[in-house]
């Protein structure tokens, strides 16, 4: 396997989008800083997030939880071809590193990676919300997203400092092997009767606290959350 690389660091601030008075949900207005423009040179990777970059939704998005978003370039050619659409390349999803060699399937929860000078670890997948749906005009993306694990993931980050384009991810630690990306994606959303395995799950110290937090809730009750709001939300 090729050495993991940063092919493009991008930011951007929350903007307003749509009609205020659209009758059609998809056309109204929405805040959001999903569009993002590409850094050139060196930017700060700091505890909440990169240098100039922004959140319009803190309450669940950024963080220390979710300082860096990163996405695979290579799932591009199959969402260019599923939704037919030649524009949706890399920044489509509001990613902040986009990277090659490296999907979910790679790496796992807990991994620590060197990127220039910064120290970097994973914290948890990517839940996807409704704007990637209102920014494509595509009602149920973020359900595709789910059901086909590509949902890209967080760092946190460990120790603060410059990254830049062209930067490897250079792994140095790796505590939970057990707990890939991929398969904590096919746990939360594909396996939701395993109240044993969710258990398991919500055990990895290194997980994001939502994350533990929700499967902690599934192994106790059951799976009982509604994720319409999340997936779907004012789109309909």
């Amino acid at each position: 396997m090729s050495q993991p690389i940063i092919e493009k660091i991008m930011v951007g601030k929350p903007k307003s989008y749509g009609q205020k008075e659209a009758k059609q949900p998809m056309d109204r207005e929405w805040t959001s800083a999903i569009v993002k423009e590409a850094v050139q040179g060196k930017v700060w990777a700091g505890k909440t997030n990169i240098h100039g970059d922004g959140q319009a939704d803190l309450k669940h998005h950024g963080g220390p939880e979710k300082a860096i978003f990163v996405y695979p370039i290579s799932h591009y050619d199959y969402w260019q071809k599923k939704l037919q659409k030649n524009d949706f390349t890399i920044g489509a999803f509001g990613e902040n590193l986009a990277v090659k060699h490296i999907t979910e399937a790679d790496l796992c929860i807990g991994d620590i990676f060197h990127i220039g000078e910064a120290i970097v670890q994973v914290s948890q997948p990517r839940q996807p919300c409704w704007k990637p749906a209102r920014r494509w005009k595509v009602k149920d993306l973020a359900l595709q997203i789910q059901q086909q694990g590509m949902t890209g993931w967080y760092f946190r980050v460990l120790k603060e400092g410059e990254i830049q384009a062209g930067d490897y991810l250079r792994l140095r630690e790796r505590p939970f092997s057990e707990w890939t990306v991929a398969r904590c994606n096919d746990i939360m959303h594909n396996q939701k009767h395993d109240l044993e395995l969710a258990a398991r799950l919500a055990a990895c110290e290194l997980l994001a606290p939502n994350w533990r937090n929700t499967l902690s809730k599934r192994a106790q009750v059951g799976d009982k959350l509604d994720i319409r709001n999340r997936v779907i939300g004012p789109n309909e």
